[in-house]
């Protein structure tokens, strides 16, 4: 197949590369599209504080009907590569035709880009930061996605296998059923724990009571996280986007804030109404009626996505984990939740995974990060 890569370096190229995977995968009933407005301001320097720390550069691939046929992005996080000690290139966005051709030029023009960096290794899909969405979907492709996961063909993982690259790590998801009852055990031993160690719940009873604990939540999150894969300490800038991409939208029943006798946040966890049959019915744009749909799945949904935990050093594997998911159980009672569904977590994370223990819970989706010396 005749295929011509060609770098992004205008708008216009930027709203293909954008919207590449939403007409790939238009007709597929597992396919959540992204909003196309927020994928180009991540991707925009401008207007993401993660190119603080981090470079790189976007290309699509064409037929020689000058269709796109694919697309991948390349970034060096030069944080996180001081960080481990290595020399990373991570690949990400990537996206592509079941045809070797494009798959393969597509990753041919990240590995020249990455030597010319100087890198000796590529890694993906992976974005600038933690929180960008990570991995190749291998397991759960009848299974509908969250909102913050990806979705893609099963042919991935084959290309990219033919290409030399080779597991480094997985995400599992979890899909929780809610028992009619929650279990009292968590309830129990969350105030064991609080009187244990004198912790308390932060008291959210509007948005506005989260406002005092923000740059806590941070701290927090930069320590608790120090030593997770892919994971590179936030700067002031990336904590208020991640401020406006996550806690703009936050409901205070789902957001568990533990606080010591000094007032420090010690541990937080944050869970979102799923977004995913919303954005569905979005495609891909807020405008005209796609805000209307996402502002209703805020307020009436059966289904809880669980999107962030930290615990402070000093605190992990001493029960804090019970404290938070106490809140969580409150909130999942009062409203009616049905289903749980864990975003992507390391498939080693014991800590989360055992909350889910008392409950009918099964792994339903796995994502691989790969990766391959060059």
């Amino acid at each position: 197949m005749d295929i011509t890569i060609k770098e992004v370096k205008t708008k216009r190229d930027l709203r293909k590369f954008v919207h590449f995977p939403n007409e790939l995968y238009k007709d597929n009933p597992y396919y959540v599209p992204q909003i196309e407005s927020m994928d180009r301001d991540t991707l925009t320097p401008s207007k993401n504080h993660a190119f603080e720390v981090c470079e790189g550069k976007y290309w699509l691939a064409f037929d020689a009907k000058g269709r796109v046929v694919g697309r991948v992005a390349a970034i060096i996080n030069r944080c996180y590569n001081r960080k481990v000690k290595e020399r990373i290139c991570r690949f990400g966005w990537i996206d592509f035709i079941d045809n070797r051709d494009v798959s393969e030029a597509l990753m041919r023009v990240v590995e020249i880009y990455a030597q010319g960096k100087g890198m000796n290794i590529v890694s993906g899909p992976t974005g600038f930061l933690e929180f960008d969405p990570a991995g190749v979907l291998v397991e759960g492709f009848d299974q509908f996605p969250t909102a913050y996961g990806k979705y893609n063909a099963p042919y991935y993982r084959n290309h990219l296998l033919a290409l030399g690259y080779r597991k480094e790590v997985d995400f599992v998801e979890y899909r929780i059923l809610v028992p009619e009852v929650i279990p009292d055990r968590y309830a129990r031993m969350a105030k064991i724990v609080s009187e244990k160690y004198n912790l308390r719940q932060a008291l959210l009873l509007k948005h506005s009571d989260i406002n005092p604990y923000i740059d806590g939540i941070f701290r927090c999150m930069n320590d608790a996280y120090s030593k997770i894969h892919g994971f590179s300490e936030l700067t002031p800038g990336q904590c208020k986007d991640l401020k406006k991409q996550f806690l703009s939208n936050v409901h205070v029943d789902y957001l568990s804030i533990i606080l010591d006798t000094d007032n420090k946040v010690v541990g937080f966890g944050l869970a979102m109404p799923s977004l995913s049959k919303a954005m569905q019915k979005a495609k891909g744009s807020f405008f005209p009626f796609g805000f209307v749909h996402i502002m209703e799945a805020l307020k009436y949904n059966d289904t809880l996505d669980l999107l962030l935990i930290a615990i402070d050093e000093r605190y992990q594997n001493k029960g804090v984990n019970a404290m938070i998911f106490d809140k969580f159980a409150q909130g999942i009672t009062k409203n009616g939740i049905k289903y749980i569904e864990s975003t992507r977590e390391l498939e080693d994370n014991t800590d989360v995974q055992n909350l889910w223990r008392l409950f009918n819970h099964t792994i339903h989706k796995r994502a691989r990060v790969y990766r391959k010396n060059i």
